[in-house]
């Protein structure tokens, strides 16, 4: 009888231990990302103060165009514009952004103005360009603006997108 087993008598050899699998240490979590920001990385080595101020450069490009949107919204530059100019020579980080938010706010309004002399000038027939631009422009502008700000509070040097760089 051989390779044969009755199945009414019991099994010589005990069935083999299943232990459970060893599970690995759970790994340490991934390193902080900056989702991309690549060379603009977050910077520990910028105080708070500086970050919190670059911050407010950009955001205050908002709450200007807020405020002065009755007079065309010339307030999106004076915000940074202040900014910039009170902490350009004490704050190196502040002088940066102060001046990318100064200079993204001067381009948003150049293309502003060229879209409203258009309409102008073709006694109102440009309007049909120039109203789905400036929305398209003034959406961009808010959600550009509102990234610059959190990325600036965050340390990164941001650069904004189509910017003519004027100021240097």
């Amino acid at each position: 009888m051989s390779g044969t087993h009755d199945p009414n008598e019991p099994n010589p050899t005990p069935p083999p231990h299943h232990e459970p699998p060893v599970t690995p240490p759970p790994a340490s979590p991934p390193p902080h990302d900056t989702l991309g920001a690549g060379p603009g990385a977050a910077d520990a080595g910028i105080p708070a103060d500086q970050r919190q101020w670059a911050m407010f450069a950009h955001l205050s490009a908002l709450a200007g165009a807020l405020l002065t949107s009755a007079i065309g919204g010339i307030g999106c530059l004076i915000g940074p514009l202040i900014i910039w100019m009170v902490k350009k020579d004490t704050m190196a980080f502040v002088d940066d952004q102060g001046k990318e938010a100064l200079n993204f706010n001067i381009t948003v309004g150049i293309a502003f103005l060229a879209l409203l002399l258009l309409s102008i000038f073709t006694l109102g027939i440009g309007l049909i360009i120039a109203v789905p631009l400036w929305i398209i422009i003034g959406l961009a502008w808010l959600v550009f603006t509102i990234i610059a700000g959190i990325k600036a509070n965050e340390g990164v040097t941001y650069r904004y997108p189509f910017t003519l760089r004027l100021v240097k």
